[in-house]
């Protein structure tokens, strides 16, 4: 079997290399071959023979020790030039007679694995992993665990010097374009008010929050906002340039792209806080948490969803069953067909308990319900 780690790095990642190869050196005897840097080493054919040893002392280490990248075989950067490397990578896996590949990866890997199976018959088998809980047939991937708890001390952290300045702080979570990170971290934290993607905010709604508690002698606030929140007018201006303008190329965050580049804009978070200082007369600062939510140590979840889909995947390897993703399932590890799932980006919904639950606790989720 060959295993590779892709996209964006997360604590954990080492955590399921481990349990994978561990479980399939000493308990089924196969031989292990790491891949480097996602697919972009499986087309340039850089491996490393994993061993015990190889894969001993990483389970709490942040990061993944084979490296990761964010290429996909079939639309890969190559000497200046976004080629169709597919069969480079099938020849490859041939090459070194790897029966199965593992990809531990969120949803862009999904895909990048079906696609190897579909247009080169290679067997796959996957492992969900984000920060962004985003993975479609999953309870949770693991690495968001870790990035829930950096963002809930983070807040926890933020209360002492808003109290001390009576300031307004905007702190801006990552998560893309779902508010499963910034949701749970919110609520964790304490946050006053939660932005999340799902639900567009409107700025006149959080600041008559803000007011109202510093009218009952709160005299700051902390504001949890997922990196793709919007606003109404936002969602409602890309809804009419969606109509209006269907076919052109958009950037990540939703915006046309002239001649190849994204346009400068300010940042979502920054405007905001922006906004919040005017309308309430109080002073706003911004704190964003970045990729200080992807490192370190993974926590005691993580590491426990880590081994329970990594043994799981060697028991389905051992058994013949490919081309399923190992999903985490009411405390089991389970296989999901990846036909199923793949491109499927799981959302928080708009009557999810964690939405209920923060509303009832008197936290402003940006609109009026």
């Amino acid at each position: 079997m060959g295993i590779l780690t892709s996209g964006g790095d997360c604590p954990g990642l080492n955590a399921a290399i481990r349990s994978v190869a561990k479980a399939a050196l000493n308990r089924y005897g196969m031989k292990v071959i790491g891949i480097m840097d996602g697919f972009r080493g499986l087309v340039e054919n850089r491996t490393v023979l994993l061993d015990d040893r190889a894969v001993s002392g990483i389970l709490n280490l942040g990061g993944t020790f084979l490296g990761t990248s964010r290429d996909k075989p079939q639309k890969m950067l190559m000497g200046g030039k976004k080629l169709d490397m597919t069969e480079t990578a099938v020849q490859n896996l041939r090459k070194l007679q790897i029966d199965c590949l593992v990809c531990l990866g969120g949803g862009g890997t999904q895909k990048n694995a079906l696609h190897l199976h579909k247009e080169g018959g290679v067997n796959v088998l996957t492992l969900p992993k984000t920060i962004d809980n985003d993975v479609a047939g999953t309870d949770t991937s693991f690495g968001f665990d870790t990035a829930m708890g950096i963002g809930a001390e983070a807040i926890d952290r933020l209360h002492t010097t808003a109290t001390s300045h009576h300031r307004i702080i905007v702190c801006e979570v990552m998560g893309h374009n779902a508010g499963w990170l910034a949701l749970g971290a919110g609520i964790a934290g304490g946050a006053d008010a939660i932005l999340i993607p799902e639900i567009p905010y409107d700025p006149a709604v959080v600041a008559e929050h803000l007011l109202d508690r510093r009218r009952s002698g709160k005299r700051f606030s902390i504001i949890a906002v997922a990196e793709g929140a919007v606003s109404r007018a936002e969602a409602k201006a890309r809804e009419k340039e969606n109509d209006c303008g269907k076919g052109r190329k958009k950037d990540r965050n939703g915006d046309e792209e002239q001649d190849g580049v994204s346009p400068v804009r300010e940042p979502m978070a920054s405007r905001l806080a922006r906004e919040l200082q005017q309308l309430t007369g109080t002073e706003a600062r911004v704190t964003s948490l970045g990729h200080v939510q992807r490192g370190g140590s993974p926590s005691s979840a993580d590491r426990l969803l880590c081994t329970l889909l990594g043994t799981r995947a060697a028991e389905l390897l051992a058994a013949g069953t490919y081309n399923v993703m190992v999903a985490a399932r009411g405390g089991r590890a389970v296989p999901v067909a990846l036909e199923k799932i793949a491109g499927l980006r799981k959302v928080v919904p708009p009557d999810h308990d964690w939405i209920r639950s923060a509303r009832l606790v008197d936290t402003c989720m940006g609109d009026r319900a």
